[in-house]
């Protein structure tokens, strides 16, 4: 069985993921297709008609929703993490801030605690003015010549009279200075609490950013994770269809092959064997050296063919089990209904038929095949089976 797959107009599905405000016309026309693709692809089939004919478009379907899901995802991935670089920007540019403003605060009640010293001073240095001022303010009732009297000398009085002038200056200078301190420092803490309120207000400003932009993030990262979810579910469906499809193709395979015979035939377990050596990816990963999808029918069929040194064409795409006799004969390699060991066994069953390499012919007309893919799974088998309704092509 070669699997030709077809190719469903999905153009109007990824024009509406150029932009992820169109989420709601993105799933509106994944359900619209979805519905086409069931309505189309559901028919009857006769128990020998394979199953791939009714599960391929769903399949497909489910391949391609899946792959634009995810490389949505992808694309609100990037979007997630540049809207996240532009968030640790901000939250560093808010923590330069922060510090700073802690910085100014600090700054703030350094200079509040100056200012509070200084105006200690200050009232100590008033109330020992006022000292002064209340004894000279006392020395002023008493006549002059009253405190000479009182002196013990006159230069003792005019010593007395000097040194209160001398203290008076002094203090009256000390409290100009203070106050001078008082007034720098003053100024000095508005200028810092201008500065605090300018950094709270960028602070108020920067972290409203920063709110803005991780509701950004966490709503496309939420996108993001529901795209994945919607991924996830078509390749669970590809996975359950698949399935359907082999077990639908192993039980027509079997009805086919025991229409030939007087007993049925039961399809044994598949495994991945047969010497066969394209084995590294799933069924259909790539293509053979006859051009033919790996792991399928086919590609075993002309793998053992040319295993025993025998030539196989390339098929050109014309490779399909129920093309193999028309598509060999071209090269001069014949055909017929006679069972013989060596030659490949075609069975014209459902789209593409099945070919299958007979390793024995036995007295009572059966004979031993081997091939792959047979239960749709990508598998090797080797079995006995009835000789009659196969065409033989004879490499």
């Amino acid at each position: 069985m070669q699997q030709k797959i077809k190719n469903i107009n999905i153009e109007a599905v990824e024009a509406q993921l150029e932009n992820h405000h169109h989420i709601g016309l993105f799933r509106m026309a994944i359900a619209a297709v979805i519905t086409m693709v069931l309505a189309s692809t559901v028919t009857t089939m006769s128990h020998l008609a394979f199953a791939d004919d009714r599960y391929d478009d769903q399949v497909q379907f489910s391949e391609e929703s899946a792959r634009l899901y995810e490389e949505q995802a992808e694309s609100l991935s990037e979007m997630a993490g540049s809207y996240e670089a532009q968030l640790a920007q901000l939250q560093s540019q808010l923590a330069q801030i922060r510090a700073a403003q802690k910085e100014s605060q600090e700054r703030h009640d350094k200079i509040a605690e100056e200012i509070e010293a200084v105006e200690e001073r200050l009232a100590e240095h008033q109330d020992m003015l006022g000292g002064i001022l209340v004894s000279i303010q006392i020395n002023s009732e008493i006549s002059p010549l009253e405190m000479i009297a009182s002196s013990t000398t006159i230069g003792e009085y005019v010593d007395r009279q000097a040194q209160q002038t001398a203290v008076r200056h002094s203090v009256d200078t000390e409290i100009v200075a203070i106050e001078e301190v008082r007034k720098e420092l003053k100024e000095h803490q508005e200028e810092v609490e201008k500065v605090i309120e300018e950094q709270k207000n960028q602070q108020e400003q920067v972290a409203a950013k920063e709110r803005e932009q991780q509701k950004l993030v966490d709503d496309t990262r939420g996108e993001e994770a529901r795209y994945r979810q919607m991924a996830e579910s078509n390749n669970r469906r590809v996975e359950q269809l698949r399935a359907e499809q082999a077990e639908m193709n192993r039980r027509a395979a079997e009805a086919a092959m025991g229409s030939t015979s007087s007993s049925n035939v039961n399809i044994p377990p598949g495994i991945l064997g047969g010497d066969y050596p394209f084995v590294d990816g799933p069924l259909d990963y790539g293509v053979d050296p006859w051009g033919l999808y790996m792991r399928q029918c086919v590609s075993y069929a002309a793998w053992k063919v040319a295993s025993t040194g025998r030539f196989v064409p390339h098929f050109g795409g014309r490779g399909n089990a129920n093309e193999w006799a028309s598509t060999t004969a071209r090269f001069g390699i014949p055909n017929g209904k006679e069972p013989r060991a060596g030659a490949v066994a075609m069975q014209n069953i459902g789209v593409y038929g099945h070919v299958m390499y007979v390793e024995k012919v036995n007295d009572d007309n059966t004979i031993v095949v081997s091939d792959y893919n047979l239960a749709w799974d990508g598998l090797y088998r080797k079995y006995t089976r009835a000789s009659g309704g196969l065409t033989y092509i004879y490499f």
